[in-house]
């Protein structure tokens, strides 16, 4: 094994005692790749036993003779306030401040998760993405111009699978590619190779302290790099621009407008990507100016996916060449749940943008499609996060006069829309729902029964050569386990599939 600091792991682990809190998608691999290294592990979960989530993990295990203890329920923590781990794996979003846990820590033992111990472990380079927009887009953007170069690469964290059971098969040479959440930077003393940060607006503020711990989290991603470390902030951000006091390593900075990306004046020091005048993407370092494709010749639209293609084509410079770049940037469709196209009934187009998690994911969604000139019917709807909804009702009427909601936010949807119509003229429907969860099955009729009455009266509303787009302006929590859940049921009923 070249590895060594994975055969170091490995060897130290073996015969120990773990705790993983949490059973979710990334720590269900965990479990598996920790019982393979003899590890004793138990698993920790706030849900019981009969939840549909928690049965299936417990029947998938057993029938792959793997065996584990369990520990469920609303007490679940107690055994690890009266039981000895070695390691305890908390889940993202569990501070390392909870009782347990302190408990555990002074006990003896190593906390850690299984995001922050793979980029521990991981030998290759590690290109790493967070940001409270574009980071999907942005990640995945760097992941295909690098695998266009040429480079076996492993995407992973909030994206693509989990890596910590895959890390034995990363070679140096390889490439991985990382999205990042504040919760899984919360706390995290580990830093990326590359480390952008697309920018930062309030979100999550239903789960962080307040706005300066979310700000705090995202600068985890690149404070703890060595000085070959390298940054790429938005220069157009002032929250991701004043970061820049905290790289050790290099920076990198972008924005649409080269006058902001190079604010604080030119330098041959500084690596800076924008569009020039005739609207090239331009990347200027002390080598010159390198024209990368005209924006107009982008596949995606909107300005937002040229700002992401501005951080990824720093986040790759010197790894990806300009003929691997225009490649891509021709032929990438997109990303699943980004203002996806799903097909065309009589007439209409429908789209699924499920990824719109907050009200500027939305605002950037509706100024993509304003700025092609596509109008029509807009369902929307999800769990608030308490953040600021200024400048939506305004981005929304410019794309729909006719809204559909379903959500647990509809108040905050119909006050906004109320306060920046300034005159223009417009129509709501809303679709009384409750706690009904579709992972449940005695309450999944009723959430897909909301649905396509949603798309029904969305059929009723829309006109030829429109569109119907489901951008939610919330999180999927208030109905689903996740927004991918929700894009891919919104998916199947608008293929007929349900």
């Amino acid at each position: 094994m070249n590895n060594l600091k994975l055969k170091d792991f490995i060897d130290a682990i073996n015969g120990k005692s773990a705790a993983v809190i949490g059973v979710g998608i990334s720590n269900r691999p965990l479990i598996r790749w920790l019982t393979k290294l003899g590890v004793n592990v138990t698993a920790f979960d706030r849900l019981e036993a009969d939840d549909p989530s928690i049965s299936k993990a417990i029947e998938e295990f057993e029938a792959d003779g793997i065996n584990i203890s369990w520990s469920l329920g609303r007490d679940y923590l107690d055994q690890l306030m009266n039981t000895d781990f070695d390691y305890v794996f908390k889940t993202p979003k569990m501070r390392y401040t909870e009782p347990a846990l302190v408990a555990a820590r002074n006990n003896g033992s190593i906390l850690t998760t299984e995001m922050e111990l793979f980029m521990n472990l991981c030998p290759a380079k590690i290109f790493a993405v967070t940001g409270s927009d574009g980071k999907t887009t942005t990640t995945t953007l760097i992941s295909e111009l690098l695998k266009a170069q040429g480079y076996n690469v492993y995407i992973g964290g909030n994206i693509g699978t989990p890596l910590l059971d895959q890390v034995q098969d990363i070679k140096e040479d390889d490439m991985v590619v990382l999205e990042l959440s504040s919760f899984q930077l919360l706390d995290c003393v580990t830093s990326a190779d590359v480390a952008v940060v697309t920018n930062v607006t309030p979100n999550h503020l239903d789960f962080h302290k307040d706005y300066n711990e979310y700000i705090d989290a995202k600068t985890n991603i690149f404070k703890y790099q060595s000085p070959m470390g390298r940054v790429v902030l938005n220069a157009a951000c002032e929250i991701t621009y004043k970061m820049r006091e905290l790289a050790k390593g290099s920076i990198s900075y972008f924005a649409l407008a080269e006058s902001v990306a190079q604010r604080g004046g030119k330098s041959p020091l500084k690596t800076c990507a924008y569009l020039d005048a005739e609207g090239v993407l331009t990347v200027a370092d002390s080598k010159g100016e390198t024209k990368l494709i005209n924006e107009n010749e982008i596949l995606i639209p909107g300005k937002h996916n040229v700002e992401n293609y501005l951080a990824a084509a720093l986040a790759v410079q010197g790894y990806v060449g300009t003929e691997a770049f225009v490649k891509v940037a021709k032929t990438f469709k997109g990303v699943a749940h980004r203002i996806e196209f799903i097909r065309e009934i009589n007439g209409v187009k429908y789209y699924n943008s499920s990824i719109d998690t907050s009200p500027n994911r939305t605002i950037n969604t509706m100024n993509a499609l304003s700025s092609r000139n596509q109008k029509g019917v807009l369902i929307c709807g999800g769990a608030d996060k308490k953040c600021d909804y200024t400048g939506l009702g305004d981005a929304i009427l410019n794309v729909s006069d006719r809204i559909i909601i379903y959500g647990t936010n509809a108040c905050f949807i119909k006050d906004i829309l109320a306060k920046e119509a300034q005159g223009r003229s417009y129509e709501v429907f809303e679709i009384e729902g409750g706690d009904e969860v579709y992972e449940f099955p005695e309450s999944r009729d009723i959430v897909v029964s909301k649905y396509v009455q949603a798309l029904k009266k969305a059929g009723e509303l829309a006109h030829e050569g429109e569109i119907v787009i489901m951008s939610n302006v919330g999180t999927s929590y208030d109905h689903f386990r996740h927004f991918e859940h929700r894009g891919d049921m919104f998916r199947d009923l608008v293929n007929g599939i349900i």
